[in-house]
């Protein structure tokens, strides 16, 4: 993915990660996992990035203008970032060795009835707390996005209910006329 210079090609190969990363939750047995992954990540928030990619026009002959001068810079980090990965995931930590393959479940096991027991068992106060905070951070975000009131119209219920039946709907006498339709003038051609 990081390595397509086409942004657009880029989140389609996002959504083959995401595909992917599902793939292996529904090896490790977590059905219910993978299909949230797909509907929330593939489903949502990849077509938002792939709405706001489509939408922008990225410059790209700007963003090339000062690579050569941060190329050193960001070899050492990609390095530095790359050594660091492999001494965290090398075999001595994360190999078959040190961990042992899941356990397979029997055959009535339901990922999501030991999913919810645990969200609403043994979490149950971290998970309504962490519901807390993410109410709090979307209030935040509202408040601090809100521009002050602008003129809109509104709805004003205790108006609404001080109209009276006369006001609410007005009878205009019109004439009526019947509408004709004007027929079709011949262009000269006779059969």
């Amino acid at each position: 993915m990081i390595t397509v210079k086409n942004s657009v090609q880029a989140v389609l190969c996002l959504v083959l990660t995401f595909f992917s990363t599902a793939a292996l939750w529904l090896l490790l047995e977590a059905e219910f996992l993978a299909i949230t992954l797909v509907l929330v990540y593939v489903g949502a928030v990849t077509v938002l990035f792939l709405f706001v990619v489509m939408m922008l026009d990225v410059d790209f002959a700007a963003l090339k203008q000062g690579f050569a001068k941060h190329l050193p810079l960001g070899l050492l980090v990609g390095l530095a970032l790359f050594g660091g990965i492999y001494w965290v995931v090398r075999s001595q930590v994360f190999g078959s060795e040190v961990i042992a393959e899941p356990a397979k479940h029997e055959q009535g096991y339901s990922n999501v009835e030991e999913l919810g027991r645990l969200l609403y068992g043994e979490y149950f106060y971290p998970f309504e707390i962490a519901g807390v905070i993410l109410l709090v951070a979307i209030i935040a975000a509202i408040s601090l996005t809100f521009r002050g009131r602008r003129e809109r119209k509104g709805q004003s219920i205790p108006a609404q209910h001080k109209v009276l039946k006369e006001e609410r709907l007005k009878i205009v006498a019109m004439k009526s006329e019947m509408l004709r339709a004007e027929p079709e003038k011949d262009s000269g051609d006779a059969t």
